[in-house]
């Protein structure tokens, strides 16, 4: 089938490149001139593993191809993705939709024929109504179905995650539109894919409620781990017995410093707007955001604890910027409240990430970047382990001992044992876990 995406940010670029590497073509639209020169070129914008290697090969195929000219792309297709941007509205916490209805409008005017028009972005409850209103009154003669079909990819693992994925939920009550939908999706049949249709607004707020629940998961533990430091139990083994039941499961019980990334902070707080908007306020939802806010802030306080009743003038080295591993995305990154939390105190940072350190320079002019972890820990007072690179968990702690000032390390993400840290002679802090060679009282 003829596809097109509007967008070729994060969502656009990987499912465009995914649609075509199924057989499709697809063509990528960007109003963004200088990047889909960059994308022509052969320069992938973003990291996410195996997206480079993709795009070239279908580039080279012929299957999958970048411009700015939208007219052009959508009176060709059979359908057209809408994978703009929707990004919190500054002061009020609401999605912005302006870039969907931009599209909207656009679309309207190119289309050609029979059209099915998909919102792959993340929109509030009844955006599908609003763009399916916008083409009627642009083109009240066009012959179109508007469907949601969200998408659920994990950075890091989106394309895995695209090929192979729990299920696809598409929005609609017109049949033509199932159609062309099946057919779009039909490669993945061999694996058994369920798509689960539904209604437009139904769709549009399984993908809402989805990541609700999920930060909702990641927030619980985090304030059952703070528990577990008091009473002093051991949160990995909590979690563990846990999730090992069926009804609650073991994904996203895992203690850190706060979730961020693109997706959770923005769509739990349009979310909790959407619910002050219909009268149906979302207490739960509205209280793990504020416990999340808070929480990036109290991981700074709890390094600067660690370095004792003097900090100021102390040095910490952050390994891991990105709010989590495989990605070079830093929005809404705990470690950015962590390093400004640092700075106002008068600790000097300094810190190294695998694939976020130009992104993060932009953000934190005030850190120091090193060439690697050991170059990263040299010197410092203490190493705070903040994003779980799989780099760092085989780090030899020997040598990281021997260049720190004080055998101090701070692990946000849990990623080494206490008992292997005490052997090694460390003064261990992690989440949810009794302190290593720290003095306590009774």
């Amino acid at each position: 089938m003829n596809l097109t995406m509007i967008g070729s940010g994060y969502v656009g670029l990987v499912s465009g490149a995914c649609f075509s590497d199924f057989g499709h073509s697809v063509i990528c639209v960007d109003k963004d001139a200088s990047k889909i020169e960059s994308l022509e070129a052969g320069n992938i914008p973003i990291f996410e593993p195996g997206l480079d290697a993709m795009v070239a090969t279908n580039r080279r195929e012929g299957r999958l191809a970048f411009t700015t000219d939208l007219a052009a792309a959508v009176a060709k297709a059979d359908a057209v993705f809408i994978a703009v941007g929707t990004p919190s509205r500054r002061g009020d916490g609401h999605a912005d939709l302006s870039f969907v209805e931009a599209a909207a409008r656009e679309i309207a005017a190119a289309m050609d024929g029979y059209t099915v028009i998909i919102t792959k972005s993340t929109v509030p409850v009844g955006t599908g109504d609003r763009v399916e209103a916008i083409i009627r009154e642009t083109r009240p003669d066009a012959d179109f179905a508007v469907v949601s079909n969200p998408e659920f990819l994990r950075e890091g693992a989106a394309i895995e995650d695209f090929k192979r994925p729990d299920r696809i939920v598409v929005g609609t009550d017109d049949e033509r539109a199932r159609q062309v939908l099946t057919e779009i999706y039909r490669p993945l049949y061999l694996n058994r894919q369920p798509i689960l249709f539904t209604d437009r607004r139904t769709s549009e707020l399984i993908k809402y409620a989805s990541n609700a629940f999920l930060a909702t998961k990641i927030t619980f533990i985090n304030e059952i781990a703070d528990l577990c430091e008091k009473v002093g139990a051991d949160v990995q083994d909590v979690a563990r017995g846990m999730g090992l039941d069926n009804r609650i499961g073991p994904k996203f019980l895992h203690p850190g410093p706060g979730f961020g990334g693109s997706c959770f902070p923005k769509d739990t707080l349009a979310l909790v707007r959407t619910g002050e908007a219909y009268g149906s306020p979302l207490r739960i939802v509205t209280a793990v955001n504020d416990v999340n806010e808070k929480r990036k802030g109290d991981m700074a306080d709890k390094v600067i604890a660690a370095l004792g009743s003097e900090p100021a003038g102390k040095t910490v080295a952050l390994l891991g910027l990105t709010f989590k591993p495989n990605t070079d995305d830093m929005r809404e990154a705990p470690a950015l409240d962590i390093a400004e939390g640092l700075d106002r105190a008068g600790i000097a940072v300094r810190a190294f990430d695998p694939k976020g350190a130009e992104t993060a320079r932009q953000l934190l002019p005030f850190v120091t970047f090193a060439k690697d972890a050991y170059d990263c820990a040299a010197g410092a007072d203490a190493l705070v382990i903040v994003t779980e690179w799989e780099s760092f968990r085989a780090l030899d702690l020997a040598r990281i001992k021997s260049v720190l000032k004080t055998p101090l390390v701070v692990d946000l993400r849990n990623i080494y044992t206490p008992s292997e840290m005490r052997d090694h002679g460390f003064v261990y802090y992690s989440i949810g876990r009794t302190p290593i060679g720290v003095a306590t009282s009774a």
